[in-house]
């Protein structure tokens, strides 16, 4: 399993445009991904992946074309593509809620 916290410089408005640009189709090799709000705003994004294999190859398929795409529509420029720190995974359980 591959894991990563990863704060990105983006509001919702934008994180927005970016799923509406991916789709609906799901991920191959994504488990989970969780987006929450900091404290200043912006979001941090929680991922947990099959592999690191498969977590780059739908960043460079998919999700990067969809970032780029409404990075440009929004005229916005970040500094480079934000630091992933990896986590390690121990336990993912999931309940019942919907």
């Amino acid at each position: 399993m591959y894991a990563f916290v990863q704060d990105v410089p983006i509001n919702e408005e934008l994180y927005a445009k970016i799923r509406a640009n991916l789709g609906t189709e799901p991920m191959d090799g994504l488990f989970v991904h969780l987006v929450i709000r900091r404290e200043d705003g912006l979001l941090r994004y929680i991922d947990v992946w099959e592999s690191k294999a498969a977590c780059d190859a739908v960043f460079e398929k998919r999700i990067h074309p969809a970032v780029y795409a409404a990075f440009r529509e929004a005229k916005f420029r970040p500094a480079g593509e934000p630091r992933r720190d990896e986590v390690e995974i121990v336990e993912i359980a999931f309940g019942t809620a919907r």
